[in-house]
């Protein structure tokens, strides 16, 4: 056997080794999926064709066709969301490198025919890159890294989503409740405005109390504008974010209410420590590192040898036959790799860095977003156990004094306005409530992660 077929059974011997790097049949998703679900509690998927996305509308008629409540908000984010939906496919980019770092590159074949003098000579050369057989196994393994942290920065994706859908819900809820109530407080101020203008008139009253009760009322009006201009832009923020589009756009109700404030506040113990394992962005911090390292280990293993091909000859000039191999380096007579090692390890220090910026948001976040959690607790607990009971009170003794003809009429309609008012600071206070428990959630790692 000569030379020739000796290097062309080393090329197919290589070739079967990497012939392991395949694709995977649900292309890594699979992964992303179960981070999701475990710290979202919703399903996601990838829309892969138009069976796919006919399926999906037919889930999101099924979503949309009750009050939308936070957790189908979340859902139907992670299904339609089109931003979320190109970021998904980073993982098939991720796998086909991946694939590509485990297959060997073509070998190279030339053929020469020349002649003259009555002499035919025949020069046949079967060249492949020898360097990049002896760094196959390390440069899978880096793509493997790589394709690990793409799966936990895609899942960290999904993840966010989740939380913006839920507060984008949470927002939109509670600025359609404002609206209800600060049209109560206006018709109070439109109902007294009305009274005060017959009682002006009757010559019961002074200008000046007219006006009062009149200009109120034009700040009531005020408010109801601002309150509705708010409710539009939360509502069209959370449509955003759901992908929706078209008649489906407009046509999705919200519930009328935010969720009851629990009875009691739910414990989190060891938030830090929770965070630091949980927390998707530090587990990919922390893959980014290593992979870093691993890729300067691969700088510093080949930062002499750019190119080495080794190619075997067989040769015909006539009669007189030859063979034999060759073998080309480069010679690295003005770029001696030190660039790209200095590249390497100015990225792993970067990486180094990033790591522990993520470990020390992560820590402070989880810290922030507990405390923040008790605090918004306690102020909603207070509105609704001491501040509306007493609102209520007064309001019952200042229609036991109406009807006594101790009070007036304006005086009960004050206090109808300030009973309204009470209750819209309630549901501020509900409202930061609710997004204090969703941040929490996201500092801590995720919804199902809790301990």
């Amino acid at each position: 056997m000569n030379q020739a077929f000796k290097l062309a059974a080393m090329a197919a011997a290589a070739a079967l080794l990497s012939g392991c790097a395949t694709f995977s049949n649900d292309g890594g998703f699979g992964a992303v999926v179960q981070a999701t679900r475990s710290r979202s509690g919703a399903e996601t998927r990838l829309l892969r064709n138009e069976q796919d996305r006919r399926a999906l509308d037919e889930q999101l008629k099924k979503l949309l066709a009750e009050p939308l409540s936070a957790d189908a908000a979340v859902q139907a984010a992670l299904l339609n969301n089109r931003g979320l939906q190109a970021r998904y496919w980073d993982l098939g980019i991720a796998e086909a490198e991946l694939v590509q770092a485990g297959r060997l590159a073509n070998p190279g074949f030339s053929f020469k025919r020349t002649h003259g003098g009555g002499e035919v000579g025949i020069e046949r050369t079967l060249g492949m890159n020898f360097i990049q057989l002896l760094t196959l196994p390390l440069a899978s393994r880096i793509e493997t890294r790589r394709f690990e942290q793409v799966k936990l920065e895609l899942a960290g994706h999904a993840v966010s989503m989740a939380h913006q859908a839920r507060l984008a819900w949470i927002e939109a809820v509670a600025a359609q409740q404002g609206v209800e109530y600060a049209q109560q407080i206006s018709d109070a101020a439109d109902a007294s405005g009305e009274l005060a203008r017959r009682m002006q008139a009757a010559g019961n009253w002074s200008k000046y109390d007219a006006a009062k009760e009149e200009a109120f009322h034009a700040d009531a009006m005020a408010d109801v504008a601002r309150a509705r201009k708010a409710a539009t832009a939360s509502r069209e923020k959370l449509t955003r974010i759901l992908g929706l589009s078209g008649r489906e756009a407009t046509a999705y109700r919200l519930p009328e209410r935010l969720p009851d404030l629990p009875a009691k506040p739910r414990e989190v113990d060891g938030a830090e420590a929770v965070a630091m394992r949980d927390r998707l962005d530090v587990q990919a911090a922390r893959l980014s590192s290593e992979h870093t390292a691993r890729s300067l280990g691969l700088a510093k293993a080949t930062r002499f040898i750019n190119v080495l091909e080794l190619s075997g000859i067989s040769e015909r000039d006539g009669e007189r036959r030859s063979h034999g191999y060759e073998i080309s380096v480069e010679v690295p007579l003005f770029d001696w790799g030190g660039a790209r090692v200095a590249h390497a390890e100015a990225t792993y220090m970067q990486s180094l860095n990033l790591l522990a910026a993520a470990a020390v948001n992560a820590r402070s976040e989880a810290r922030e977003s507990q405390q923040d959690y008790q605090a918004s607790y306690e102020l909603a607990r207070h509105y609704r156990d001491v501040v509306i009971p007493l609102r209520q009170k007064i309001s019952e003794e200042t229609l036991l004094r109406y009807n006594g003809m101790l009070l007036s009429v304006f005086e009960l309609l004050a206090d109808a306005r300030e009973q309204t008012a009470a209750v819209n600071n309630y549901i501020t206070a509900l409202k930061e409530y609710w997004i204090a428990d969703a941040n929490l959630d996201a500092a801590i790692g995720g919804k199902g992660v809790q301990q």
